[in-house]
């Protein structure tokens, strides 16, 4: 972030830094929360003995990371001399009083920063828990998984296994398996599912609590059951209740028998259990059964039409003042949401039946937590959730802490935690026993600093009410002072306006922390307004996403059109939201970068080995043997592979060694099979001989397989495939088909290194904590997939008393009405993922630091042109009060937006016709591939006679002046790679001694190395200066290469050449760029230039004769001389 201004809430920023005082700090998006935290820590470092006495905890490496180099910093720093920002001033001044505290008490914190304990709450959990094996229960160390899937699988199997044993645990397997159909699969993966989620609910289904659950748990149904009741009752304005009642006994004795509950009451139900019956019928008499308040009435309401004579008038009236009556509901907020909500909710107790099957349920749950700490203890792995229980029971509890607690107390004066708002309830009862006992004044704070607006992880079990718990309630014991951050210094002064006025709308009115619902907090800009609009909205009224990916290419090009250095990225929500930007993105010549966004098993190089690895493990697996055929190291065509597999069951591997079966191909296909085929035989003779690894990778490198790549990045992902098979050899153990593709499908591919980083693509929790110049959110109109469902649904609901109760509801049993109280949790995780929405899409917005561009597609009537709203479950619907007046009506056929109309096809896609979307060429290696050639032989040069006098300046203008323009060539790749931006005076400055080691490395000796190194920063600083030398360095060019390798056929024989720099300019020429890194002493420097062109040119002409057969003309050709600035450019042939 850049510089930061005097903040308008620069009092509590000063009051934060309070080294006595204990804080939560609420930082919303661009409010300086990193820089904060930073100046908190200097401010205790300054008071206390030793460095260890603080504790900053992070929910991420990269945070904690980012913490700790920001510390050291800002440590370094200050050293120097103060600077003339305000707050790098301030944070100066306070690294600059514990320099000098680090003098004094000799911490050596700049030669040993691993004294700053910054430490995510994983590993904090792990050493916890590794200090006490016995306490914890943790015996020897495990090893931690990010992704614990298979060990979650594997201990459900193990648990259901108990189904045909004599334990205790037998029936209560079967009737898990009885409730759900006797599904076997769904039932492992639903267990596997609540194991991952243990640290939730174990500690309620644990004996000794669950003998005394049933009662727990169904006086918290009556309690949610009485509060909501109230709650909606009080949002009824009196002068309406009176109204109502009186439409209601009309309604009444005109037939409407619906009503009866609410007989001989003269007003609303009351909010007891057995009120509820009234209630359902009010909620009938009020709303439609899509829970809108209704607009008409007829007969069956207890309405009947008014008709012709006596009373006519009369019944008019009612209808009249029944519709006037609704729409003065309307005007109420969450009125008819909560009405509606009455005919979901639970009753007051479960049935035997329920209680049987949930009791089936602990059992099984129980005993699959046993079977999982078996499976850890076998594999010598486990989750981060282990680690955090076990840490927990090595503290002990408030009342009684444990040795190691107590130890901790006195050791730690000082906690900073980062993100509060994504702790988990687990991580929240780690934090209360760390803290137990603290006081206010005693010496030890606490700081949280986070912001529930950015609370997006509930798929980690991130619990946003703690925030507010904490804000309200303190943690614990241990009161905190509440502060918040208004200034945004992010964005511009539009954006933020923007923010403020949209996300006042899209965010709840008021708080609840049962369901998630954050208010939001209106933020105050720092930055000037920029011309132009800050937010731009791309209307879609076809449900295409090839238009809206057009759509996106249109207005990057138009955004990198306009600011060439402009930081760009794409948010989505869901990955399945790029299906069609990416493609479209490669397709326009704007190369990006994606971080864990593909998939790795849809990399053809993975599929292929994929292949090879099951035709390798079971012969009879035929699709894999028909893939390792068609695959481009062997490359048999579709009609090939017909006349060989079609007609015959036998394996293909028999096929392959059929004369009879060969002679039905061609004679190219079978010399191509019969080479395949005799490299399979050879590796299946040594089939368990070696390692899976060195078995699939041995096989792959003999068919050819490395030659086959095609794409940058595709070594990389053939080495992840091959990464996870050297797990399986670490197991002792050969995969099946299902368990290796189950790893693969949680793998991404690697990122092309060579994509530009200023544009970027990525999902919206991926972004979180970035900023970018431009942000682009296509896909707004787009749904996302339901939540699967689970085992079991349950919540902590905070109620009136302000303790907690536990609700908990069964799955439905297959083929049966669903479940009542899991239906109701169910309708509650709904309005909680929503609330959660709506700060996804808060997120995604404040990225933006100049212009926010929103893209999104509705349906419409065809013959009105009416728009309609849109779904519930996307950000559109979120954003439609504001955006709404940006899609108008259209009559007639919505045609797609001008600015993406060129970029269409002529003809609508058709999927049934083979011609619409043909397939891709066919790759593959020559049927007789030849391994290439091997690399030269190294010639050793004899060593210099030093007895010869040579003059030393045509010493240094042959060997030295070689070595120097290779190292000029490296630097110039690395800019080019990097971006000018990343390169400036000071950078050149400080890596001085690295080119002198490059230059020593090279060979340049000793008594030349000062000239060297002085000749290679004169390159590289008057290539920097020159706008020429910046021009051919733009990333914004076109199809841009640096180091290009070309090849081909010139003369009759193969010619490979190495261009230094290609791209394509804004007018659409090719340009093929050389160094020359000679120097010229004396003048006439142009008639240097000259003959240097003349010799040279036979070089660049080969040059443009390889490219032209790639790309034709128009091309350009041109010499650049950095140390002379020098340039000269010529069309081929001229």
């Amino acid at each position: 972030m850049s510089a930061l201004p005097i903040a308008p809430d620069q009092e509590t920023r000063d009051l934060a830094l309070d080294p006595t005082g204990s804080f939560l700090v609420q930082a919303p998006a661009g409010s300086g929360k990193t820089g904060l935290l930073t100046q908190r820590y200097l401010t205790l470092l300054a008071t206390v003995c030793e460095p260890e006495e603080i504790l900053a905890i992070t929910f991420t490496r990269k945070a904690a990371g980012e913490m700790r180099d920001r510390m050291v910093r800002s440590l370094a720093r200050a050293a120097g001399p103060p600077p003339e920002d305000a707050f790098a001033r301030r944070t100066w001044s306070l690294a600059r009083a514990v320099f000098e505290r680090d003098q004094r008490r000799g911490w050596g914190l700049t030669d040993n920063p691993s004294r700053l304990r910054i430490q995510t709450i994983d590993s904090l959990c792990r050493g916890l828990a590794g200090q006490m094996p016995v306490l914890s229960q943790f015996g020897s160390p495990l090893e931690p998984v990010e992704d614990a899937r298979e060990l979650y699988l594997k201990a459900a199997r193990e648990a259901l296994k108990q189904l045909n044993s004599q334990t205790r645990w037998a029936p209560a397997v079967e009737r898990l398996l009885c409730h759900l159909d006797n599904d076997l699969v769904r039932v492992e993966l639903l267990v596997a599912e609540m194991l991952s989620r243990r640290d939730q609910w174990l500690r309620h289904v644990a004996p000794p609590e669950r003998s005394r659950l049933r009662p727990i748990l169904e006086e918290g149904l009556v309690r949610a059951l009485s509060e909501e009741l109230g709650s909606l009752r009080a949002l009824f304005p009196q002068p309406a209740v009176r109204e109502l009642m009186d439409l209601i006994r009309m309604a009444r004795e005109q037939g409407n028998l619906g009503l009866a509950p609410l007989d001989r009451l003269r007003d609303l139900p009351g909010n007891r259990p057995e009120d509820l019956p009234a209630w359902e019928a009010l909620a009938e008499f009020l709303l439609t059964s899509k829970g809108e308040l209704r607009r008409r009435v007829d007969k069956s309401h207890g309405f009947p039409p008014a008709g012709q004579g006596s009373g006519s008038l009369e019944r008019k009236l009612r209808k009249e003042r029944f519709a006037a009556l609704c729409l003065d509901l309307m005007d109420v907020e969450n009125l008819a949401r909560r009405l509606d909500g009455v005919r979901k909710l639970p009753p007051p107790a479960y049935e035997d039946r329920q209680w049987e099957v949930l009791e089936a349920f602990f059992e099984v749950l129980m005993l699959a937590t046993a079977q999982l700490t078996l499976v850890f203890r076998e594999t010598g792995r486990c989750d981060f959730t282990e680690f955090s229980l076990k840490a927990v029971e090595a503290l002990g509890s408030e009342e009684a802490p444990t040795d190691l607690a107590l130890a901790l107390d006195h050791r730690i004066c000082h906690l900073l935690v980062d993100e509060y708002q994504d702790t988990s309830t687990s991580q929240y009862r780690l934090l209360r026993c760390l803290t137990a006992g603290w006081e206010p004044g005693d010496g030890r704070t606490l700081f949280l600093v986070g912001d529930p607006m950015q609370s997006i992880y509930r798929f980690r079990d991130a619990e946003v009410g703690l925030f507010l718990q904490a804000r309200d309630e303190g943690l614990g014991a241990l009161p905190l002072r509440a502060l918040s951050l208004t200034s945004n210094f992010r964005s511009q002064a539009a954006l933020v306006d923007w923010f403020n006025r949209c996300f006042s709308r899209v965010f709840p009115k008021t708080e609840d922390r049962n369901t998630g619902a954050i208010c939001y907090s209106v933020a105050t800009a720092s930055r000037p307004a920029l011309p132009g609009p800050g937010v731009r909205v791309h209307p879609l009224y076809e449900e295409d996403p090839r238009l809206e990916a057009a759509q996106v290419v249109e207005v990057i090009q138009e955004e990198r059109r306009a600011d060439p250095q402009a930081r760009v990225v794409v948010l989505v929500r869901s990955r399945e939201h790029l299906r069609e930007i990416l493609p479209a993105l490669r397709q326009a010549g704007q190369p990006f970068q994606a971080v864990e966004l593909e998939k790795l098993d849809t990399r053809p190089v993975v599929q292929d080995l994929l292949a090879l690895t099951r035709a390798l493990l079971h012969a009879g697996d035929r699709v894999a043997w028909l893939a390792v055929l068609r695959a481009p190291w062997c490359g048999l065509t579709l009609h090939d592979l017909t006349l060989l597999a079609s007609g015959s069951e036998a394996a293909l591997p028999d096929l392959l060694a059929d004369p009879v079966a060969l002679d039905r191909i061609s004679p190219d296909a079978r010399t191509r099979a019969e080479r395949v085929y005799e490299i399979l035989q050879g590796s299946w003779n040594s089939r368990r001989r070696q390692s899976l690894r060195r078995w699939v990778e041995g096989t792959w490198m003999a068919l050819g397989g490395p030659a086959c790549l095609a794409q940058p990045g595709d070594l990389e992902d053939a080495l992840a495939y091959l990464a996870i098979l050297d797990d399986f050899d670490e197991r002792s153990e050969w995969p099946d088909v299902t368990d290796l593709n189950s790893r693969l499908r949680r793998l991404f591919a690697r990122p092309d290194p060579s994509a530009d980083s200023r544009l970027q693509v990525m999902t919206i929790h991926r972004a979180k904590g970035l900023e970018f110049d431009v942000v682009l959110l296509p896909g707004l109109g787009r749904k996302t997939r339901p939540p699967s469902q689970a085992l079991m649904l349950w919540a902590e609901r905070l109620n009136q008393l302000g303790s907690t109760d536990l609700l908990l509801g069964p799955i439905t049993e297959t083929g049966r009405d669903r479940d009542p109280v899991y239906s109701w949790l169910a309708d509650v995780e709904k309005q909680r993922e929503l609330n959660e929405t709506s700060r996804l899409l808060y997120v995604a917005t404040t990225r933006a630091i100049r212009r926010l561009h929103l893209f999104g597609q509705v349906d419409r009537d065809s013959e009105t042109g009416e728009v309609a709203e849109p779904p519930e479950s996307t950000m559109l619907n979120l954003l439609w009060p504001v955006v709404a007046p940006e899609f108008p009506p259209l009559e007639g056929p919505a045609p797609p937006p001008e600015e993406v109309r060129s970029s269409l096809p002529d003809a609508p896609f058709d999927p049934e016709d083979p011609l619409a979307d043909p397939l891709p060429p066919l790759r593959r290696l020559e049927a007789e591939p030849r391994l290439p050639d091997p690399p030269p032989a190294v010639a050793l040069r004899p060593q210099r006679d030093e007895t010869l006098e040579e003059d030393p300046e045509f010493r240094w203008a042959s060997e030295t002046v070689r070595h120097v323009g290779t190292l000029v060539h490296r630097l110039l790749f690395s800019i080019s790679r990097e971006g000018l931006a990343a390169w400036d005076a000071s950078r050149l400055e400080k890596i001085s001694g690295t080119l002198r080691a490059a230059l020593v490395r090279l060979g340049v000796p000793q008594d030349e190395l000062q000239a060297g190194t002085r000749a290679t920063m004169q390159a590289l600083s008057g290539l920097l200066e020159c706008p020429r030398g910046r021009w051919i360095l733009d990333p914004a060019h076109r199809e841009a290469r640096s180091e290009y390798a070309l090849a081909g056929h010139l003369h009759g024989r193969v010619v490979r050449v190495q261009v230094d720099r290609t791209f394509v300019d804004a007018q659409g020429v090719r340009w093929i760029v050389d160094y020359k890194t000679g120097t010229h002493e004396g003048g006439d420097l142009e008639a240097f230039l000259d003959s240097e062109k003349q010799r040279y040119r036979p070089q660049m002409e080969r040059y443009a004769r390889l490219m032209q057969r790639l790309d034709p003309p128009p091309l350009r050709l041109g010499l650049y001389f950095p140390l002379l600035r020098g340039w000269r450019e010529w069309s081929p042939g001229a």
